[in-house]
């Protein structure tokens, strides 16, 4: 009887020649003599056998095993793996991944064809293995050293995309758990130690993909490292991570786990800090090439900022953690807080119930100094912030506006200058104590629509009042005089409408000062300003 040996039955044969002692202490040229030379000469010199022979051998464990027939299959795939791609014979048909131009345009193309061969160009292939075996072979093109570390990292994505439901989305079969959490660890501990050699964008995939499953911490937490490694690269998309069981009631569950994006926060920080002392104090830069430390920090802020924005529409998000997030990269100077500020309006919006002193805490995130002009206009505009914080607004705008002009500082009542620099005064008296401390609640409440329409059109008039002047630059005389004239309108004007909204605040305490408004504003003495003032307020954080 003649047997025709390939690589589908090759290994079967094998076994039942070990199994029936076909040595060649039997007779010479024996069976399992002929089979390990047509291994060995043929099968192992071809890439697609060697892994038809490795999926063959998996059925015939443990004796496949123990003829070392596994072993040999895995060193020959790995072998191929790592030949210089200059001496790989490469070919390959249709794949839905190619462009159809690429496929379809060359009308002598009957379904395979050959092409420049790329650096991974067998990962696709290996996909076809199941995990324990995968796992193997690329063990072993990991210790032969060749196959560069991007390559490992497309093989890899490649694996995860193929074997994993919804493409490392959150999307686990229940019924598939522990075969999906096999797979997924078995990808997290391949993963190879350079960082970069995988995007940011799929680590935090996997990250997911292991919150879903639940798996055990330390891969969840490898995870997180290596994406506080390359924090920069991330999209605010890829860190709104579903929340799972955060809440233990239906009602105080959040929509995103934001406490595992604080973790990646505290990594990305803890790096940087490392470097720094890893070195000696000496900064080496480890990063890719055209992205400096001070940049991937400006990139971080700003992907932040976009992220509370996100959060903030939650409405069980609690203050104390939008506060957390923020402050964790408030030591990143940015030349703008203007994402800042739409986070916090965002957070105000959705949570209208919120106290005065929270609404205080949230407002202090943000630099009033730092909003762009378009901000400031909205901000002025915003039923939703503190008359303090809408006054700090409109007086930072006024003195961008005097600087831009090329004039002076509005001279504006001491209590307003008080007001944006933290201190509120001083008491002659336990009356007066209790009033001033009234009135820096009072401050510290939403403004009226009276008050917000006072403001909004001050600052019109400021804007047009610069207008004025910054035309007048190339007029006659008569036109310079009227713009300085219609400037200092606008800074009197400014004067009278601080003046009047802190005497409505202040109410009884300006008439029992025995004074007018506008003396107890900006006449205050030197007595007074050393005593101890009643409240100090917290300085905006950069």
């Amino acid at each position: 009887m003649t047997v025709t040996l390939n690589a589908y039955n090759v290994i079967a044969t094998r076994c039942a020649a070990e199994y029936l002692q076909m040595h060649e202490a039997i007779e010479k040229g024996n069976l399992i003599y002929k089979i390990d030379v047509f291994l060995n000469s043929s099968l192992f010199r071809s890439w697609k056998d060697s892994i038809i022979v490795l999926q063959t051998s998996k059925s015939l464990l443990p004796l496949s095993e123990e003829l070392k027939l596994i072993t040999h299959c895995i060193e020959a795939v790995a072998s191929r793996a790592s030949v210089d791609v200059s001496k790989v014979d490469w070919s390959y048909t249709y794949n839905r991944k190619k462009l159809v131009e690429e496929n379809l345009t060359d009308p002598s193309w009957h379904g395979v064809r050959t092409r420049e061969v790329p650096n991974d160009w067998w990962v696709e292939d290996l996909c076809e293995l199941e995990i324990d075996m995968y796992k193997r072979v690329m063990t072993a093109i990991k210790n032969k050293g060749i196959v560069s570390n991007e390559v490992i990292g497309e093989a890899l994505k490649a694996y995860a995309y193929g074997k994993l439901p919804g493409s490392g989305k959150n999307v686990v079969p229940q019924n598939d758990v522990s075969k999906f959490r096999s797979i997924l660890d078995t990808i997290v501990w391949l993963l190879p130690q350079e960082k970069g050699c995988v995007s940011c964008s799929f680590l935090l995939k996997l990250l997911k993909a292991a919150i879903s499953a639940n798996s055990v911490e330390s891969v969840k937490m490898e995870l997180v490292k290596r994406i506080g490694q390359q924090l920069e690269e991330a999209s605010v998309n890829d860190l709104l991570i579903r929340a799972c069981d955060v809440g233990e009631e239906e009602g105080t569950m959040m929509m995103y786990d934001v406490n595992v994006v604080k973790k990646i926060l505290e990594e990305f920080t803890m790096a940087d800090k490392n470097e720094i002392e890893e070195n000696g104090g000496e900064i080496k830069e480890i990063r890719r090439p055209g992205i400096l430390s001070e940049a991937s920090k400006l990139m971080v802020a700003k992907i932040v900022d976009g992220y509370l924005v996100e959060i903030a529409k939650d409405p069980n998000l609690p203050l104390s953690l939008f506060i957390g997030i923020s402050e964790m990269v408030s030591g990143f100077s940015r030349p703008a807080h203007d994402g800042l500020y739409r986070a916090i309006d965002t957070y105000l919006k959705e949570h209208p119930g919120i106290g005065k002193s929270d609404r205080k805490k949230i407002c202090k995130l943000m630099d009033c100094k730092k909003l762009s002009a378009d901000a400031c206009m909205h901000a002025v505009q915003n039923e939703r912030l503190p008359l303090r914080v809408v006054v700090q607004v409109l007086f930072f705008e006024q003195v961008r506006a005097a600087a831009s002009s090329g004039s002076s500082t509005p001279d504006l009542p001491k209590a307003i200058k008080d007001l944006n620099s933290g201190s509120y005064g001083s008491s002659r008296s336990a009356t007066t104590t209790n009033t001033n401390t009234n009135t820096d609640e009072d401050w510290d409440a939403v403004a009226s629509a009276e008050e917000l329409r006072a403001l909004r059109g001050e600052l019109a008039a400021l804007r047009l009042g610069n207008e004025v002047v910054g035309g007048g630059e190339s007029r006659s005389g008569n036109s310079e005089r009227g713009a300085a004239v219609s400037k200092m309108k606008g800074l009197i004007m400014s004067r009278r409408i601080f003046s009047k909204i802190w005497s409505n605040k202040a109410g009884p305490a300006v008439e029992n000062s025995g004074s007018d408004s506008s003396e107890s504003l900006g006449s205050t003495t030197q007595d007074e300003a050393k005593c101890t003032p009643t409240r100090r307020g917290r300085h905006s954080v950069s």
